[in-house]
């Protein structure tokens, strides 16, 4: 390990059964999610997702896409405003987990403390839907949000993108198509990313130095794979560390988990990123696991690294289109 484990981290592991990640099956992962489903919304749950904050109201609605709907958790400013920023947010799970809820700490406290306006997107997942449902979804989804953004009273020409794990991958994929999507796109949030999902994720350092992670272990980020992409899919496409040209991307920050076996493609993207001229700035939590803005009442860098994020949207959202900052 490249740290130590913070301890409630351990004591939390100690009395959670893990998978057997090898031998998991698809049905088995459904199990699964929906065991986490439960057990996020349990009173033990709560204490570790962290509690919204009460100057956000959170809402569901469903979002009518091509050929099918999709859920969206909305989070808006109890003070309200108008022509605020939009921020999309997608959660982490691998493509095969995970659900909007598990952000209610950060993505409330961003809503309140922009303010904007923030649009979680509950997106398909494998194996019920394997690659790339996903990114399909994201694509759609943003346009759709940018179509109905005056009814949340969102600004569609201030948007932010946002997203931790797998839902970085949506991120950064969106934000590097959106000149073609017509998307007015001034900042991209990275949350321990996963950004490679060729052979090569597990070639990275990280991946064998921090093999006895907790959070994301070796075995669990094989399974990722094995479930959410199909036989002979081309897994550099939905790879943004394959990505071709990402000059003129808006700007990023990545923020890198030292104790995440994933931890190296953060950098890795940053440096593209650079040499494409994108102004990127990369801070590593060397205490953080992966998925910890996800688990704050555990893992103590998620303050810092939520206050972080919270300055680098205003700067962005606010700041350029004169609003103040303060």
């Amino acid at each position: 390990m490249r740290g130590k484990v913070p301890l409630r981290v351990r004591i939390l592991t100690a009395l959670t059964t893990a998978p057997d990640w090898d031998s998991i099956t698809p049905d088995q992962v459904i199990e699964l999610r929906e065991a986490q489903y439960r057990k996020r919304r349990s009173a033990v749950g709560g204490l570790v997702t962290g509690k919204p904050d009460r100057g956000a109201r959170i809402t569901t609605h469903a979002l009518d896409l091509p050929g099918r709907r999709l859920d969206i958790r909305v989070y808006q400013p109890e003070r309200g405003g108008s022509a605020l920023p939009l921020i999309v947010a997608f959660h982490g799970g691998g493509f095969i987990g995970g659900a909007p809820d598990q952000d209610d700490w950060l993505l409330s406290h961003l809503a309140a403390g922009i303010p904007a306006v923030v649009a979680s997107v509950d997106y398909r997942l494998a194996p019920e839907h394997r690659a790339p449902a996903q990114v399909e979804d994201a694509y759609d989804a943003v346009l759709r949000l940018v179509e109905l953004a005056p009814m949340w009273e969102a600004d569609p020409a201030r948007i932010a993108l946002l997203g931790s794990s797998a839902g970085a991958t949506l991120a950064a994929l969106t934000a590097i198509r959106a000149n073609e999507l017509g998307l007015s796109v001034r900042s991209q949030v990275l949350i321990n990313p996963q950004l490679d999902w060729t052979a090569r994720a597990f070639e990275y350092p990280s991946f064998t130095e921090n093999a006895d992670a907790p959070t994301a272990t070796p075995a669990n980020c094989r399974a990722v794979q094995r479930i959410a992409l199909p036989d002979a899919f081309d897994s550099r496409s939905i790879s943004p560390l394959d990505s071709g040209n990402l000059a003129g991307l808006a700007p990023a920050l990545i923020q890198a988990a030292g104790l995440d076996p994933l931890e190296d493609q953060a950098p890795a993207y940053a440096e593209r990123l650079r040499q494409a001229g994108v102004d990127v700035t990369l801070t590593r939590y060397p205490e953080a696991v992966h998925a910890f803005l996800s688990m704050p009442s555990v893992v103590s860098a998620a303050r810092p690294a939520r206050a972080e994020i919270l300055a680098h949207l205003r700067s962005h959202l606010l700041e350029r289109s004169g609003i103040p900052t303060q």
